[in-house]
């Protein structure tokens, strides 16, 4: 793919790239709708990715082009400020605009032409947006000699997403993506923005990452997921606290009888996987991945009774894998759609895929998308 960024570039320009540069997308380990909670997140990055290929100009348009739509756009970085974004080029031209409101002096530096290409599956909840941006962030980073590090490029994609998307996601996918690291998991702690590479040697276990991509497409910009951000910011509210962080286990009789039903599962279910991303760091560092099973279930059940953004192919895929070898499973991404996974023997991959596949054909679904993930690296210059 980073050759079809490369040649999508000199079909743009007529010119070659001076440089192209790439993020991952991710696969949550454990952790869902924790994160603009100020809660405790386990992603990981994967092997699918999003290339940026620049080139220079000599005035002050950056011009974007995607192999995945086959179009450009562009935008004068002169009057950036005020402008507004629609589309797939939002990802792109938030992160600029982003930048400018964070206070990055772009006044000086020259505007740039860029071709985006992807591999990382799109609205499958492995993260294809934040793998844009981190991607593009990254380039704009080193090309306009910013200097600014990976927490803070975070910061700026999330915001483009909140804003110059309109999507109101937290923190853990632009995260992860920029701070993936090869055989490791990202521990981030959404309320001090601290992270920790945790070591996830699944292979060494005899194990993988079976993901199952539904092809049920979410939308995050609309719909379900501003629904469950706006309930857990009531529950805060109502239980005195800034966010959900602030409670535990402990909280919960008392904010069943503060709440409505609806709010309290929301409540719930964010408290209760906070405190099971803790316990699967725990286990990962003392007993290994074979250990957290049974953590991966109960995230699962938490999201389908209680935060209530599971869909039936999701549910099918965790208890088909389940029945054929997983040793834990879960849903993945935020919800309505998209993946889940599943911690597996290899050896069982086969057996499991291929039951899959059956399971969705019997039940007169879309064919499902089954392959295998490991962790991997997180941005890079590739040429």
């Amino acid at each position: 793919m980073s050759a079809a960024a490369t040649a999508a570039l000199t079909a743009l320009t007529g010119g070659s790239a001076d440089g192209v540069w790439s993020a991952p997308g991710r696969v949550n380990l454990i952790g869902e709708h924790t994160d603009y909670n100020d809660g405790f997140v386990l992603p990981f990055g994967i092997e699918q990715r999003t290339w940026c290929a620049l080139a220079h100009r000599d005035d002050r348009v950056v011009r974007v082009y995607s192999t995945f739509s086959g179009e450009s756009r562009e935008v004068s970085l002169d009057g950036i400020e005020d402008a507004t974004f629609d589309g797939w080029s939002a990802y792109v031209f938030g992160v600029v605009w982003a930048l400018t409101e964070r206070g990055v002096d772009l006044s000086a530096v020259k505007g740039v032409d860029l071709a985006i290409a992807s591999n990382v599956p799109s609205g499958a909840g492995l993260s294809s947006s934040a793998a844009i941006e981190c991607s593009v962030a990254t380039a704009l980073n080193e090309e306009w000699d910013l200097g600014l590090d990976s927490g803070t490029l975070a910061k700026v994609c999330q915001r483009a997403e909140n804003v110059a998307v309109g999507a109101p996601t937290g923190i853990l996918d632009q995260t992860a993506s920029l701070r993936a690291l090869e055989g490791h998991a990202v521990f981030l702690d959404c309320e001090s923005l601290e992270s920790e590479v945790i070591a996830l040697p699944l292979a060494d276990e005899g194990l993988t990452v079976l993901v199952m991509n539904t092809h049920v497409e979410h939308a995050h910009a609309t719909g379900g997921y501003g629904e469950r951000r706006a309930a857990c910011e009531r529950g805060a509210e109502a239980m005195g606290v800034k966010t959900l962080r602030g409670l535990t286990s402990q909280d919960l009789p008392k904010a069943q009888e503060l709440l409505d039903d609806v709010t309290f599962r929301r409540v719930k279910h964010v408290v209760t996987e906070n405190e099971r991303v803790l316990e699967t760091v725990r286990l990962l560092r003392s007993e290994g991945a074979r250990a957290i099973g049974e953590l991966l279930l109960a995230s699962h059940a938490s999201m389908r009774d209680d935060f209530e953004i599971s869909v039936p192919e999701l549910d099918l895929a965790v208890e088909t894998a389940m029945a054929h070898g997983a040793i834990g499973a879960r849903m993945t991404g935020g919800g309505f759609g998209g993946s889940a996974i599943a911690v597996i023997p290899v050896e069982r991959v086969e057996e499991a895929s291929e039951a899959v596949l059956a399971a969705f054909a019997e039940a007169g679904y879309t064919t499902p998308t089954v392959f295998t993930e490991r962790p991997s690296q997180g941005p890079r210059r590739d040429i």
